[in-house]
C-alpha cells in the first residue's frame, strides 16, 4: 500500500472528458463487491472492472491503484462529512458526534464490521482507515480548540482524549448495538453534555 492519497480529482491534461457514469461504476462496483464479502486483500482491480463493465485501464486512468480506489470508495460510503456552523461548541460538537457510525448506505452494515479485523492485522489497512477518518477527527479537533481559545472549555484539555470520549460511545452503540434500550435520536446530545460536564472550566 504504497500510494494512500486518492488520485480520483487530481488534475487532468487537456484531451478527453472523463466519464461520471464510469466513475459511479467504478465506486458502485468496489462497495458491491465488498459488502458480497470480498476482503480488501482479496478484492482486485480485475473484478471490480468486470463488475463495473469497464477495462482494467478505465480504473487505472482515475487512481493510481486498488488503495486510492479503495479509499473514495469508503469516503462516499460513510458519506460527506458534516460542516459544523461555528456558533456553538456544543452544537458543533452534537453535529459531529451524530455522523459518527452513521451511514445512509445501507451497504455499511455488511462492510464496516468487516473491515475492523482487518484493520488490526494489516498495518497498510490500519494507515487506509487513518487517512479515511483524519479528516473527521480534523474537524472535531477544531472545534474544541476554539472552545479552549473562547475559554468555554478547560484550557489544559486533552483534546485527543476528549475525542475518543466523544466518539467512543458512539461508535460502539451504532456498530454493536451495545446498548438496545438507548435511544440512537438524542444519544448524541446525551454524550456531547455528559463529557461537557467534565471539560468546562471549573
Amino acid at each position: 500500500m504504497s500510494d494512500m492519497t486518492s488520485t480520483a480529482d487530481a488534475p487532468r491534461s487537456p484531451g478527453r472528458p472523463r466519464s461520471v457514469r464510469a466513475d459511479e461504476a467504478i465506486i458502485e462496483a468496489t462497495l458491491d463487491l465488498l459488502a458480497e464479502g470480498s476482503s480488501i486483500e482479496t478484492l482486485s482491480i480485475e473484478a471490480i472492472a468486470a463488475r463495473a463493465g469497464v477495462g482494467k485501464a478505465t480504473i487505472y486512468r482515475r487512481w493510481s491503484g486498488k488503495d486510492a480506489l479503495l479509499i473514495d470508495a469508503l469516503r462516499r460510503l460513510k458519506g460527506i462529512q458534516p460542516q459544523p456552523a461555528g456558533h456553538s461548541v456544543r452544537d458543533d460538537l452534537v453535529l459531529l458526534v451524530g455522523a459518527v457510525g452513521h451511514n445512509i448506505d445501507p451497504r455499511a452494515a455488511k462492510i464496516m464490521p468487516c473491515l475492523v479485523p482487518e484493520v488490526n492485522r494489516s498495518p497498510d489497512h490500519f494507515q487506509l482507515y487513518q487517512n479515511i477518518i483524519e479528516p473527521r477527527r480534523k474537524l472535531m479537533r477544531e472545534v474544541l480548540r476554539r472552545g479552549v481559545a473562547s475559554g468555554e472549555l478547560r484550557p489544559d484539555l486533552d483534546i485527543e482524549l476528549t475525542m475518543a470520549l466523544l466518539t467512543g460511545p458512539m461508535l460502539i452503540q451504532r456498530m454493536l448495538r451495545w446498548h438496545p434500550e438507548l435511544d440512537d435520536r438524542i444519544l448524541p446530545e446525551r454524550i456531547v453534555d455528559a463529557v461537557l460536564d467534565g471539560i468546562r472550566p471549573r
